[in-house]
């Protein structure tokens, strides 16, 4: 499972012209998932991209995770980020997970997130298998690939 996130002042998804998710400060996160996946993997990625840190602390380092920062979170899937690049100039899809299995591990993700954020804090998704279109300000640039 590869999750490329990034520090945002805002960001949001869009399916045709209606918001289906949107955060203020906060995370935007592209999940990508591969067939090796499972709920384990999805896990540990969550606990990654809840604990990461990359927003900064009063000394202006990056010390404090999302949560500290009192950020949104904004899961997007991304089937493009677990494609094949190294050869040739068409990217290949046969390590990603099937439709329905890319799915149900992306719901799970979404849900766990959901229970894992403090109340208070959004969490938001995108529309999964739709043609979205994703606005967002990325600060810093402050951009990360993890893998779970």
């Amino acid at each position: 499972m590869k999750g490329l996130i990034q520090r945002v002042k805002h960001a949001k998804v869009e399916v045709g012209s209606e918001s289906v998710g949107a955060i203020d400060h906060g995370i935007l996160l592209l999940l990508g998932v591969e067939a090796r996946d499972t709920e384990e993997s999805a896990d540990k990625l969550l606990h990654k991209v809840m604990h990461y840190r990359i927003f900064s602390d009063p000394q202006g380092k990056m010390n404090l995770n999302v949560q500290q920062a009192g950020g949104g979170l904004l899961v997007v899937s991304q089937f493009t980020l677990v494609a094949e690049t190294a050869k040739g100039l068409r990217p290949s899809f046969s390590r990603g997970a099937s439709p329905q299995q890319a799915e149900a591990l992306y719901d799970y993700f979404l849900r766990r997130a959901r229970t894992a954020m403090p109340a208070e804090l959004p969490v938001a998704g995108g529309q999964f298998a739709a043609d979205m279109q994703v606005s967002l300000c990325n600060d810093g640039p402050v951009t990360f690939l993890l893998e779970a």
